[in-house]
């Protein structure tokens, strides 16, 4: 069974830094492709960043580009999201999800398996 748990979730001053982790367990972690999703209140879940089965591709949502950065350690079956410069409209609840194969899509369907969300609150 699949299994994804992501963790360091908090509150925090905008500018401020928070690192996601999302830890994977019941697949084989190096051949899928892995994926950060948010979901503010009363909105849908978006895009934020994307990383190869290798690490060697990543993909980032407009909105983040420059201030986060994906990346993975397959040894530890682990995906992290560093996340500088935070901002109040970053303020959601963070998904990580899990595809097989290695190409990068930033489209929530695309994902078979999900985990089930951290908070991140940005303060003004």
């Amino acid at each position: 069974q699949v299994q994804l748990v992501e963790s360091g979730g908090g509150l925090v001053q905008a500018g401020g830094s928070l690192r996601l982790s999302c830890a994977a367990s019941g697949l084989t972690f190096s051949s899928v492709t892995v994926g950060w999703f948010r979901q503010a209140p009363g909105k849908e879940r978006e895009f934020v960043a994307a990383i190869s089965w290798s690490g060697g591709d990543t993909g980032y949502a407009d909105s983040v580009k420059g201030r986060f950065t994906i990346s993975r350690d397959n040894a530890k079956n682990t995906v992290y999201l560093q996340m500088n410069s935070l901002k109040p409209e970053d303020t959601a609840v963070y998904f990580c999800a899990a595809r097989r194969g290695s190409q990068l899509s930033g489209t929530r369907g695309d994902f078979s398996s999900w985990g089930q969300g951290t908070q991140v609150t940005v303060s003004s």
